[in-house]
């Protein structure tokens, strides 16, 4: 399949998930509907939920805008103009995705196909539905993917290389029983933001999207803050204030309420705003509806202290006082070039023998 039949494939899919804004769906009479793919997917948003229960239709609305935003021609044609495709047998990639958030597997996937290989996929257990009809819509407004896109819930064989993305604890189980494979293997990350005291009410609402999104549970979303000595959080508890609805979702009222009780019976020192629990804390990785933070005493000391740590950062959220941080309330919506990890998918998948 020539490149630009690949990328116009991908702009078609982009065109399509452009139709279901949240609570807005809108057909386009000039977007195919193979098999009434408009009604099917109305249904798929409006019953995910039943099969994850933090996968609501606002959730998966957002997922969609996110890569609808990221598969225009213009954006695809940036990615891969970096990149030398040579024409060669393609090769079979196993992919073992997580389901923390809706499509969180997707940008494997299409590296894969971009890239002229098979994808064999094995879905998380927790995302079951909206790859798969994804893909199938893929492959009905053109058929030719189907050669290269293959489904399995039984054990991976007779594939050439793997990526796959889960928790420390099976990293290490997938680094051994992958070892003899070319591999890319993903662990636990979470992201950082970095408060000077002087942003801005606007910045830090567009922040709380970095933290709220996806209840917190995406390797983007900020999970702590590094703040000055003589922090005050007034301002930050005000700008938050407009994702207070988060708490009349239940899931996240239980976090919520299991993991006050918990701190609570541990006697620890909590600052609380009725529905997010900010907890000092030296690590990372804060439970859901928690957010941790940690005070500096100057930004060389926190800029030293991310690349100390970077093998356990996904993203440096801040107003620019840090190099080569995300501003504000982008960290759910990276470009296609923006990699997990900070490993180039797509160059070491073409760069397989």
């Amino acid at each position: 399949m020539e490149q630009m039949h690949k990328i116009n494939s991908f702009v078609n899919l982009g065109n399509f998930i452009r139709q279901f804004k949240f609570e807005n769906y809108t057909r386009n009479p000039l977007i195919a509907d193979h098999d009434r793919a408009f009604e099917t997917c109305i249904e798929l948003i409006q019953n995910s939920q039943n099969h994850n229960g933090w996968f609501t239709p606002e959730q998966v609305c957002f997922a969609f805008e996110s890569w609808a935003e990221a598969l225009t021609e213009v954006n695809l044609n940036q990615w891969v103009s970096a990149y030398h495709f040579q024409k060669k047998e393609p090769k079979t990639i196993a992919l073992i995705l997580a389901g923390n958030i809706p499509l969180v597997g997707f940008h494997d996937v299409l590296s894969v196909l971009v890239s002229g290989n098979k994808a064999l996929i094995k879905l998380s257990s927790h995302d079951q539905k909206i790859l798969p009809f994804l893909l199938k819509y893929m492959i009905s407004t053109d058929p030719e993917w189907e050669q290269f896109i293959e489904f399995t819930q039984e054990k991976l064989v007779n594939f050439d290389a793997v990526i796959a993305t889960g928790s420390n604890n099976s990293a290490r189980y997938f680094e051994y029983y992958f070892k003899d494979k070319p591999h890319i293997i993903r662990k636990n990350r979470n992201s950082v933001a970095i408060l000077t005291g002087h942003e801005t009410i606007e910045e830090l609402k567009l922040l709380g999207e970095d933290i709220f999104r996806y209840y917190g549970l995406g390797c983007r979303s900020v999970s702590k803050l590094m703040v000055p000595k003589d922090y005050d959080f007034k301002l930050f508890f005000e700008a938050m204030f407009v994702y207070g609805d988060y708490i009349h979702e239940q899931k996240y009222l239980n976090n919520y309420d299991y993991n006050k009780t918990v701190y609570l019976m541990s006697n620890m020192q909590l600052l609380d705003n009725e529905f997010l629990i900010l907890k000092e804390e030296s690590s990372y990785g804060s439970p859901i509806a928690t957010l941790f933070y940690e005070r500096y005493t100057s930004l060389n000391t926190v800029e030293n202290r991310i690349l100390t740590d970077k093998e356990q950062i996904q993203c440096v959220v801040s107003n620019g006082c840090i190099a080569n941080s995300i501003p504000f309330g982008k960290t759910q919506k990276p470009m296609l070039w923006d990699y997990a990890d900070h490993i180039d998918t797509l160059k070491f998948l073409l760069d397989l023998q």
